[in-house]
């Protein structure tokens, strides 16, 4: 293949799927049949994708998936790469797509919580306040070894070794959260959708947003303004800088976890 000829993507969506395990099977078959690398993960609550491969190969793959009437809405993020930076082809059948062990928290089955468009979370951070004039913290739910590549300036971290840690570390930190506009961001935004929810339950005094589409999609949309450093991606590329090219300043954390397949 010729330079960045490979289409990576990335999705997901919060949706009822009583039969993931019969959709596993046509998921597979597809994939395979078109070559494709990555993982798709699969759950009563919804779908988790990363794929690579030739463009054709991957947005036929896409358009198949969405003739299913549940993922008609999917818009999966892009970027390119000059290989496939997966091994190999996994669909799975999962308990939860992105685990959090708080079996109350289901956003297929409960309202979104509200969204913030990238271009407005880096216009609040310029400004130093939302449009209210209430103090803006920005709050990342991604996992210690993900943040040590990078995250917004001044942003929240709470060292969590694992997504599930998440509610617990919102009660040992409840009062550092009250009153204020909440930001949660992660890599791409499925966190976020059940971060989101579980703030917004604890009466904080203050509105809970979810940044739209994660640090990729504000890469996309806003460049790097307010980021420090990559954004940690899980395949071979290892990060991502805010052109969405795989970065050439790495300053990887001493952890080994992070060659783990897919976040927690």
């Amino acid at each position: 293949m010729q330079n960045n000829a490979v289409l990576n993507i990335s999705s997901y969506k919060f949706v009822g799927l009583p039969d993931c395990h019969a959709l596993r099977e046509r998921l597979f078959e597809r994939a395979a049949a078109l070559d494709l690398k990555g993982t798709v993960l699969l759950a009563e609550e919804g779908i988790n994708l990363f794929l690579a491969g030739p463009a054709d190969s991957v947005r036929a793959w896409v358009a198949s998936l969405k003739e299913d009437g549940r993922f008609a809405d999917l818009a999966p993020k892009e970027s390119w790469s000059e290989a496939v930076p997966f091994k190999k082809l996994l669909v799975k059948v999962k308990a939860e797509i992105i685990r959090m062990n708080h079996p109350a928290i289901r956003p297929d089955a409960l309202p979104r919580a509200p969204a913030l468009a990238p271009t407005t979370l880096a216009r609040w951070l310029s400004q130093g306040h939302d449009d209210a004039g209430r103090a803006v913290v920005t709050l990342d739910t991604r996992n210690a070894f993900e943040i040590d590549y990078g995250t917004f300036e001044g942003a929240i971290d709470w060292r969590i070794n694992k997504f599930s840690e998440f509610p617990q570390a919102v009660q040992a930190h409840r009062a550092e959260l009250m009153g204020k506009t909440i930001v949660s961001f992660c890599t791409g935004g499925i966190r976020c959708e059940k971060a989101a929810i579980y703030l917004e339950q604890q009466g904080l005094d203050g509105p809970v947003y979810q940044l739209e589409g994660g640090i990729l999609k504000y890469f996309e949309e806003a460049g790097g303004a307010h980021y420090q450093g990559a954004c940690f991606v899980f395949d071979q590329r290892e990060a991502l800088d805010a052109g969405l090219h795989p970065s050439t300043e790495i300053c990887r954390p001493a952890s080994e976890a992070h060659r783990a397949p897919a976040a927690e």
